[in-house]
């Protein structure tokens, strides 16, 4: 009896699982599909799932117009910047809070986390005007600092709870045996909280390349990542599904990409320290 229950409730949470997984994909299935319609099949209705004319004219047409190696190289530094800057600024914050804890260290925290529920059309304003007088505007590294200061605070978050797993014995012994501050973090603290670490920096690379907001508002042509590439395919006329789909599926592709190899990787970071 005690074996039909808990089979049924495997069969009940696998159906589950594959429901709701199916649910998150299937927009980005059917992008992918639009992106391979005419126009017309692309707004038919009712709407063609599998039985329609397939075409590559709509990517043609993407790459005759915009020069998508241009918007690619733009998020892949944006992107690979911010995260970079991000890690080597939240490392050491997050160390001093796991391991030299003061008693405003939870404020500290919560306040920082608390930044992430601002609107950020409320500070949008003041930021164009700095970005204007300080020669930012429409850079790449102008992009890099705005978007680390606005995943910094998850960053930091992750890299605490890491860190917080890890016994401070171990670091008392480095100290012990002569490990300076900086032997200390690069030697002992990062090599085993690796997972957790690169974890962190998946989480931010996609989180950086997924940034509209800013990314629209504060670059023009220079710096314009792959987010500014799928909306200039929304005109005057009208939006070209099919053509906008197509953009979409090549801005998304390189991300899911590395979503896909390293998933492994982003798995164990998150689940890191979960089981003793």
């Amino acid at each position: 009896m005690a074996r039909s229950v808990t089979s049924q409730r495997k069969t009940i949470n696998t159906v589950a699982a594959w429901t709701v997984g199916l649910l998150i994909f299937f927009p980005i299935l059917w992008t992918i599909l639009t992106s391979f319609k005419t126009e017309a099949d692309a707004i038919a209705s009712p709407p063609k799932f599998l039985f329609f004319a397939w075409t590559l004219e709509n990517y043609a047409i993407v790459q005759e117009r915009s020069d998508y190696m241009r918007f690619l190289w733009n998020s892949v530094i944006i992107a690979g910047g911010s995260t970079l800057l991000g890690i080597i600024i939240a490392v050491p914050a997050a160390w001093s809070m796991a391991f030299v804890p003061s008693k405003r260290t939870k404020d500290i925290l919560m306040w920082m986390l608390s930044t992430k529920m601002l609107p950020a059309v409320g500070v949008l304003y003041p930021i164009y005007l700095m970005f204007i007088k300080l020669g930012l505007l429409d850079t790449r590294i102008g992009l890099v600092i705005v978007l680390m200061l606005i995943n910094l605070p998850i960053i930091v978050w992750m890299l605490y709870t890491y860190f917080k797993e890890i016994p401070g014995e171990i670091l008392e012994a480095a100290r012990m045996d002569g490990a300076g501050l900086r032997e200390e973090i690069l030697y002992v603290l990062t090599p085993m909280a690796l997972p957790g670490i690169a974890s962190t920096v998946l989480l931010n690379v996609i989180l950086a390349w997924n940034e509209a907001f800013w990314t629209l508002n504060l670059t023009a042509a220079k710096a314009a990542p792959l987010t500014a590439f799928i909306a200039s395919y929304s005109s005057p006329e009208g939006l070209f599904y099919a053509k906008l789909s197509a953009a979409s599926t090549m801005a998304i592709a390189p991300i899911l990409i590395l979503g896909w190899f390293s998933q492994k990787q982003l798995v164990r970071g998150l689940t890191f320290g979960a089981v003793k």
